[in-house]
């Protein structure tokens, strides 16, 4: 597989413009992923959705986990969205543009399909969904390496991808391959989120690393990547998510709350920066390729 930075093939540049053409409203496109289960990924991606609308940024959140849609229940959304003509319009909820399986399927109804129908299905949540202009599209992806990655690095245009762990090492050991999975198809690293990364007493303070310390920052200094922030386990955050109001919500001024707010600022900084050297590296690629008829490479 030839490296990000070579020049395009010809197939690959027409298979970029259709990536293009599917969400052309949509400034930056970020997957939220993790190695395995249970590192509160989707925990993650809604708290994160809401506090960048709350910098002020206009954001979309997509529930790819065809399998286990919890978006809807974790933002407080039940009804299915409105339809503008043959287009679905997606749910509100704090600000986000949410979109879901989940508000398809019966709770109780399990999704029993095969790749290909994945890949219909995520491609449909892009091709059929009114976005709108949208600074960030967040996608909360499955845990591991299957399917529906794969099926997202196909259709759209990345801007890159974030990978949620905790601190110890099986999770780790995960998430590894998980950041492996998108270099070997061309999407940028954007960085790490430790999530459940310690627990502050509510009675006497006192901080205490149930889940080991540091692994997301080791990480992500082994994949050379920023280490985006840590967000504390906490009772809050999971009972935001049970009853569909996330913590940023629900309690604005908590150190919690501010957790998720730095991570929302890094990463918003991130993306400045792998855009930035993106289109200082089409710029490179453009006049090379205004040179060479000239033979002035």
């Amino acid at each position: 597989m030839s490296e990000r930075h070579s020049a395009p093939s010809s197939s690959s540049q027409e298979h970029a413009s259709q990536q293009q053409h599917l969400l052309p409203t949509v400034k930056y496109i970020i997957a939220i992923s993790s190695g395995k289960g249970g590192v509160g990924k989707s925990t993650v991606a809604a708290n994160l959705s809401v506090a960048l609308t709350q910098l002020g940024a206009k954001v979309g959140l997509l529930d790819a986990d065809i399998y286990g849609p919890n978006i809807p229940m974790m933002m407080g959304v039940h009804a299915a969205p409105g339809k503008e003509g043959d287009k679905i319009k997606p749910a509100q909820a704090y600000g986000v543009e949410v979109m879901s399986m989940g508000f398809f399927v019966p709770e109780d109804t399990a999704v029993v399909w095969r790749g290909p129908m994945v890949h219909t299905a995520i491609q449909q949540f892009f091709r059929d969904v009114l976005w709108g202009d949208l600074d960030y599209l967040l996608v909360d992806l499955p845990p591991g390496t299957g399917d529906a990655q794969l099926s997202l690095s196909q259709l759209i245009p990345l801007t890159g991808a974030v990978a949620v762990t905790t601190p110890q090492e099986v999770a780790l050991h995960d998430v590894r391959k998980g950041l492996m999975m998108f270099t070997k198809v061309n999407v940028p690293l954007l960085g790490i989120i430790e999530n459940m990364s310690y627990f502050v007493c509510g009675h006497c303070g006192t901080r205490t690393d149930i889940f080991s310390h540091a692994g997301g920052e080791q990480a992500a200094k082994k994949f050379n990547i920023p280490f985006l922030g840590r967000i504390p386990i906490d009772p809050a955050i999971r009972e935001g998510g049970d009853c569909g109001v996330p913590i940023v919500v629900a309690n604005p001024s908590s150190p919690q709350t501010q957790a998720f707010k730095d991570v929302a600022a890094a990463l918003q900084a991130r993306v400045a920066e792998v855009s930035a050297e993106e289109q200082a590296q089409s710029l490179s690629q453009m006049v090379k390729k205004i040179k060479e008829p000239m033979g002035l490479t």
